[in-house]
């Protein structure tokens, strides 16, 4: 097949001459004659070692001038327009040439088809060659190609990537460009400097400021730091804190980095709050417990800002988790000062948000308990008020509405210490404060103890069990002995109590307050039980207002935590003074087995006996009685008779009745004493008096009583102890069982508060 062009002529596109060659393949295998080899082709000379082709005129990139159509047009990849190119902008061939041309490797653009001969198709015999037959010669193509060197670009790979190299506005130089102007970019990238912050802030937290006039104040009034108090009361490494980064930080900028900071000083906030575990040091029971601590050294335990927030936070968290909630106050507790005033800006109207989920926790049985630290006011003293049990430190405690200041400019009561305003002589005797401790370790153990009795929740749980540490069996030969034969005579009733329990497991609560009555907690047979008797020692045995007080708070604190209560029964007064004027009178209060007299009318003493009434009938935790000596009136019926069934025994030593002898025979038989004095003179009334009253005794034999099963059994006095302890085990049996089923579907509802 012949060259397309005449061997000799020039090549219009390329200015050169080119030389016939012989035939060479074809891209498609066959003989080409429009094609000649690379090593002959001046166009597409070879480089020794690379497989592709080398252009002399598309290797370089030119200038495009503009067109008489106007400026020359480049493409989006900096390529010349198609529609602008002299070489592009050509329709290569009409549909039916590209069915049957080859492809020119130059142009890239098919050729016209050849004649059976191997040349080109005859031209047409008129006017110029039709596009199809010659893309190159194309009109627009023709008169450019002068110009053509000037106007072909580079390859559009080349050009683009180029492009992209040198232009400032593409998307690796912009990041470049912003990695160095964004001050982020300079920030670790593991959050170390955030991390840091928190850690500077733990420290600070953890570390006292020995400089501080605060903590030296609190040493020198013999106080421990909050956190000393925390590590204290807690088992080690269990003390997990809630917004333990609460508080006042002052923060410094970094001078190279204006997003960059770090801690100048940090002021936590003065109640540390968080979750921790206590053990028992009797029992061995562990709990976990939602502490808070007061801390007096910051702004005297007054409102930080943080401190009610967290408080309420963690009450009511402790209530979700019914979590056991202990507080140890020395201050406010969050409570306001005149200073938040100046620091607001106005004067604000006070709220309370901590108490009402306290009640909550009472009422479901979540133990709460509150100690005395330092001197609580306000606020404070009224968190502790708001618990199960509370217990004032008797070296360094004290509470009071409003300190001596305050209550000099109110009262004109002056110079008054913190101990004579609000000490526990003052509110460890009149039961605002149930028990008082020799200094702060203490506290931390009878806080610990009493947690050992009790369950996390009562309204899911029973009380813990331990395995008995005392033979429940034991016998105590010196019961039998210990109530006296004559009546007159007193006897320990501690002693009592301590030989029936488990040794060594019991705790006394209320010791200074309300002294006609004993209650506390214990342990038979490894079972957690209240204990409650009535104080012989003091008025004869008779109850007064605070004796109620004291039996009517522990009989609820029994039933809100499941515990079955054993109570010892002798239930006394004094003898009347009866004269014509007051006879009815002092027979009415005879009757009720309560304190007589103008002190018990002023103390209210039949209100708040008609309470501890309502206290026995309200309650359902079983109840155990027995009945050591006496027990009679009102008092005596409702201690011994407000369950159902009953479960009650009696000593050899018990005697019972609507009245005591003492007193009774006179009253029942004062118109035939009368008679007799006025006829036989005072020695025939002795003798009567004395003749009905041993008819009396004889008759009052508690066996007669347990003939017409008005007492289920009269039992030794040395088998109490395994008696009882066999009572437990069945009240922790079925129906420890039932109750928890009933307090779970609300047909119990225990309330405290």
């Amino acid at each position: 097949m012949s060259s397309k062009y005449p061997k000799g002529k020039s090549d219009p596109v390329y200015s050169q001459e080119r030389p016939a060659s012989p035939p060479a393949s074809g891209p498609d295998g066959g003989a080409s004659s429009d094609q000649t080899t690379s090593k002959d082709d001046p166009v597409y000379s070879q480089s020794g070692n690379r497989s592709d082709v080398s252009d002399p005129v598309y290797g370089q990139q030119q200038p495009g001038p503009s067109t008489s159509d106007g400026p020359r047009r480049e493409n989006a990849s900096g390529g010349p327009d198609a529609r602008t190119d002299p070489v592009y902008s050509q329709n290569a061939e009409s549909s039916d040439t590209k069915a049957s041309g080859t492809a020119d490797p130059v142009y890239g653009q098919p050729q016209p088809r050849l004649s059976p001969s191997g040349g080109p198709q005859p031209k047409q015999a008129q006017g110029s060659p039709s596009r199809s037959e010659d893309p190159v010669y194309s009109q627009t193509a023709a008169s450019r190609l002068s110009q053509l060197t000037s106007q072909i670009a580079p390859t559009p790979s080349e050009s683009a990537a180029a492009t992209l190299a040198s232009s400032p506005n593409t998307k690796k130089s912009r990041k470049a460009k912003s990695s160095s102007s964004d001050p982020a970019s300079t920030l670790p990238a593991d959050y170390s400097d955030i991390l840091s912050h928190a850690s500077t802030m733990h420290t600070t937290s953890w570390t006292p400021d020995l400089e501080s006039r605060g903590y030296q104040r609190q040493l020198a009034a013999g106080k421990l730091w909050a956190r000393d108090r925390i590590k204290q009361i807690l088992d080690p490494s269990t003390w997990t804190e809630i917004g333990s980064l609460t508080g006042s930080a002052t923060w410094r900028r970094d001078p190279t980095n204006p997003q960059l900071e770090s801690v100048e000083s940090f002021v936590p906030t003065n109640n540390p709050q968080g979750f921790g575990q206590v053990t028992c040091p009797i029992s061995g029971v562990k709990h976990r417990i939602y502490l808070t601590a007061d801390d007096f050294s910051i702004r005297g335990g007054h409102a930080d800002g943080g401190n009610t927030l967290k408080t309420v936070y963690g009450e009511k968290l402790a209530l979700k988790l019914k979590t056991p909630v202990v507080k140890l106050c020395d201050g406010s507790s969050g409570g306001g000062s005149v200073t938040t005033i100046a620091q607001l800006g106005y004067s604000y109207l006070p709220d309370n948000k901590i108490l009402w989920p306290a009640a909550l926790q009472m009422n479901e049985g979540i133990p709460n308990i509150g100690a005395i630290v330092g001197p609580a006011i306000g606020l404070g003293f009224a968190r502790v008020v708001a618990t199960h049990f509370s217990v004032m430190a008797g070296d360094i405690g004290s509470a009071f509405n409003a300190g001596p200041k305050v209550v000099e400019g109110a009262t004109f009561e002056e110079d008054l210490t913190f101990q004579q305003l609000g000490g526990p002589e003052v509110h460890c005797r009149n039961g605002t404060i149930d028990n008082v401790a020799r200094d702060e370790a203490d506290v931390f153990r009878q806080i610990r103890t009493v947690l050992g009795f009790l369950p996390d929740c009562g309204a899911l749980q029973a009380p813990p069990c331990i395995p008995p540490s005392d033979d429940v069996q034991r016998e105590d030969i010196a019961l039998r002995s210990i109530i006296p034969r004559r009546k007159g005579r007193g006897y320990n009733p501690w002693a009592i109590i301590e030989s029936v329990v488990d040794r060594g497991s019991w705790f006394e609560v209320g010791a200074l307050w309300g002294r006609t009555a004993i209650v506390g907690l214990a342990r038979m047979g490894g079972k957690p039980v209240g204990v409650m008797t009535l104080n012989c020692e003091v008025n004869s045995g008779a109850l007064d207002h605070g004796g109620s007080q004291k039996m009517m708070k522990h009989l609820k604190f029994c039933d809100v935590f499941n515990l079955p209560i054993v109570q010892f029964v002798d239930c006394r007064k004094s003898k009347p003074s009866l004269s014509p004027s007051n006879d009815d009178f002092a027979d009415a209060f005879f009757a009720a087995g309560y304190a007589i007299g103008t002190a018990a009318e002023r103390a209210a003493t039949m209100k708040w006996g008609v309470e501890l009434a309502k206290a026995y009938y309200s309650t359902t935790t079983p109840i155990f009685s027995v009945v050591t000596r006496r027990s009679y009136g009102v008092a005596g019926g409702v201690m011994t008779d407000s369950r159902d069934p009953i479960f009650r025994v009696a000593w050899p030593s018990a005697n019972w009745g609507s009245l005591p002898l003492d007193g009774g025979i006179e009253v029942g038989h004062r118109h035939e004493l009368k008679l007799i004095r006025e006829k036989e003179g005072e020695a025939g009334w002795k003798r009567r008096y004395k003749e009905l009253e041993d008819e009396y005794v004889r008759l009052m034999n508690p066996v007669r009583a347990i003939n017409a099963f008005n007492v289920e059994e009269i039992i030794d006095p040395k088998d109490t102890r395994k008696i009882a302890c066999k009572w437990v085990v069945d009240m922790y049996g079925v129906v420890m069982q039932e109750r928890l089923r009933d307090r779970s579907t609300r047909k119990i509802v225990p309330v405290f508060s």
